[in-house]
């Protein structure tokens, strides 16, 4: 079996010796073959939150996102737990985020008609979240890092600092051209909307 590739022993290795080689050596392989160990419970978890096949989907691909800076700064004692916790909280913001935007009346004339209101609300959301996605990729990593730490996982200048290893300088100019370059893409491409 020798035409088989190196990747056999390292999924041989327990979860803690394959964070412990990613943290020293970045070698995303490592958290790939620990991350495939529990992608299905993630989706699942995911899945069990959004209620969407697609949209658990790209959480699952986001969160592996997640896990290339965060593995590296946190002391993970079980990695299952820990990442079910960052599967759930990542979950949950999503969906806050997506409620703070929701408004929700009760009077009776709009509830006949909530649900035309809401398949608008909802299309109108969803394209304004992949424009905002397609935009987020386009910016340059340090930008796009510090602007999803400051924004969407509402940390302070401090501490995305403290999680980037970037200057507190750095990290104020990144989030605020982040946000202009952002702001111009998806003016840019949401169509004068």
């Amino acid at each position: 079996m020798k035409f088989i590739k190196d990747n056999t022993k390292l999924k041989q290795l327990e979860d803690a010796e394959l964070i412990s080689r990613y943290q020293q050596t970045g070698d995303l392989e490592l958290l790939g073959v620990l991350y495939n160990r529990y992608m299905h419970l993630v989706y699942g978890v995911c899945l069990n939150y959004f209620k969407d096949e697609e949209q658990s989907k790209d959480a699952v691909m986001q969160i592996f996102e997640e896990l290339v800076l965060k593995v590296k700064l946190h002391q993970i004692q079980n990695f299952k737990s820990w990442l079910h916790v960052l599967t759930r909280n990542h979950c949950l913001m999503a969906l806050r985020k997506l409620s703070k935007n929701n408004v929700v009346s009760l009077e009776e004339g709009l509830v006949e008609n909530s649900d035309f209101v809401h398949l608008d609300m909802d299309n109108a959301k969803e394209t304004q979240l992949s424009t905002m996605e397609k935009c987020m990729e386009t910016l340059p990593p340090e930008q796009r890092i510090s602007v999803d730490l400051f924004y969407l996982q509402e940390k302070n200048y401090k501490e995305v600092a403290a999680i980037t290893g970037y200057d507190l300088q750095k990290v104020k100019s990144y989030i605020q051209n982040g946000k202009r370059n952002l702001k111009i893409c998806i003016e840019k491409n949401s169509g004068g909307q």
